[in-house]
């Protein structure tokens, strides 16, 4: 007498037997935690695709290349760099004659879009946070009081950033990279554009520090923060 039930082969009967079955887990959820798992190492290959172009300047763990000033980027918060690589798409940074540097960032954000921008603002955000590992040379106590006074307000009180405020993370940001940003800020080469409004603050307050040595003061506030305790 015929069975409804298909019949299995010797084969298939003993790959029958080797599924999990007596751990009490459905066939279904084995399938959801495969695609989860391919789709996750998709999602890990894809991110890694777009990040190497940014690892060419920025390192394999966005941790800079102060030696081509290039800053550190892994680990800001993803609505800044998302800010800053629209600024950069849309000429409001990295158009200035002095800007050389920001010249070269422009055309890499000119060959993305706007998924890609989110996508690659995202990544980078997620990567372990950078370390400064400058020898800072100014005075600690001038430095904290001046930070304290100009800029703790915005960037935190340990240069870790505020993303409510619009303000990125400071600390990990080797010095050289802060000072052309700061006297671009107070020179008109970033920070001019109407429609960039932190920026504009930043202009404001970058004509505050009076002097080149109150400037190195501060990076040696900020340089402390950034160091591993």
């Amino acid at each position: 007498m015929s069975s409804s039930q298909p019949q299995l082969s010797g084969v298939d009967r003993t790959a029958a037997a080797s599924v999990p079955r007596r751990q009490g887990i459905p066939c279904a959820s084995w399938v959801g935690i495969l695609l989860l798992l391919f789709g996750t190492a998709s999602l890990a290959a894809n991110g890694a695709k777009l990040f190497a172009t940014c690892a060419a300047c920025h390192g394999n763990q966005g941790e800079g290349t102060p030696a081509l000033n290039v800053p550190a980027i892994a680990g800001q918060d993803a609505a800044y760099l998302e800010r800053q690589l629209r600024n950069f798409r849309s000429g409001r940074r990295g158009t200035h004659q002095s800007d050389a540097v920001g010249a070269q960032m422009r055309a890499i954000a000119l060959s993305l879009d706007e998924a890609t921008v989110a996508k690659l603002a995202t990544l980078v955000a997620s990567l372990p946070k950078t370390l400064d590992k400058g020898a800072a040379s100014g005075n600690l106590h001038n430095g904290s009081n001046l930070y304290y006074g100009k800029c703790g307000a915005c960037h935190g009180g340990k240069a870790e950033g505020n993303p409510q405020l619009a303000a990125p993370r400071l600390a990990g940001l080797d010095a050289t990279y802060i000072k052309r940003q700061i006297a671009h800020f107070r020179d008109g080469v970033r920070g001019t554009d109407p429609k960039d409004i932190p920026g504009r603050q930043m202009a404001m307050m970058a004509r505050t520090l009076a002097t080149e040595r109150d400037l190195e003061d501060v990076i040696t506030f900020i340089q402390q923060q950034g160091h591993a305790k």
